[in-house]
């Protein structure tokens, strides 16, 4: 069973890979595999920031439901 990357876990990579590819700290095959696993991260960050503004709209709005009761 594989771990759940957490929205900090991924910044943490992606923020790794960009500190070796500013060092240039990767050869070009390296590079590729890097790059398309920061694709992959960035788009899992992505959808965790969708969903965290999805959820506090409802909160949002459930508490004006509520004020105007």
């Amino acid at each position: 069973m594989s771990k759940k990357i957490t929205y900090n876990d991924a910044l943490a990579e992606i923020e790794g890979i960009i500190y070796q590819i500013e060092n240039e700290d990767l050869d070009v095959d390296d590079l590729t595999e890097k790059v398309k696993r920061m694709t992959f991260l960035l788009t899992l960050c992505k959808d965790k920031l969708h969903t965290a503004e999805k959820e506090v709209q409802k909160v949002l709005k459930s508490i004006d439901a509520e004020a105007e009761n």
